[in-house]
């Protein structure tokens, strides 16, 4: 997992196993999420403030999801993923853009 350049707006990842997240993102204002596929597992997005030194968890989905965030930090990075022990099997299709 990298933190990808402050110009970058965009983020996908494929996941079929745990402990595996998508690379993070900057994130300044507002963004979308989609969690799709087909999958038993409980995704967890996270967020940092230290350039992804530190990730903090922010929700989880066990389910597809089309959704918005917001968020008022001027330099956060955000990522989503599944953490070990909480993959059974499928196929969690990630997207952060913003």
């Amino acid at each position: 997992m990298a933190v990808l350049d402050k110009d970058v707006g965009l983020v996908t990842k494929d996941i079929t196993a745990q402990n595996t997240f998508s690379d993070g993102l900057y994130v300044v204002g507002d963004f979308n999420l989609s969690i799709s596929g087909t999958f038993v597992a409980t995704v967890t997005v996270q967020r940092s403030f230290d350039q992804g030194s530190t990730w903090r968890d922010v929700d989880t989905f066990t389910a597809p999801i089309e959704t918005a965030g917001s968020d008022p930090e001027p330099v956060v990075v955000y990522r989503a993923g599944v953490k070990t022990g909480e993959f059974t099997s499928g196929t969690v299709s990630i997207r952060i853009g913003r």
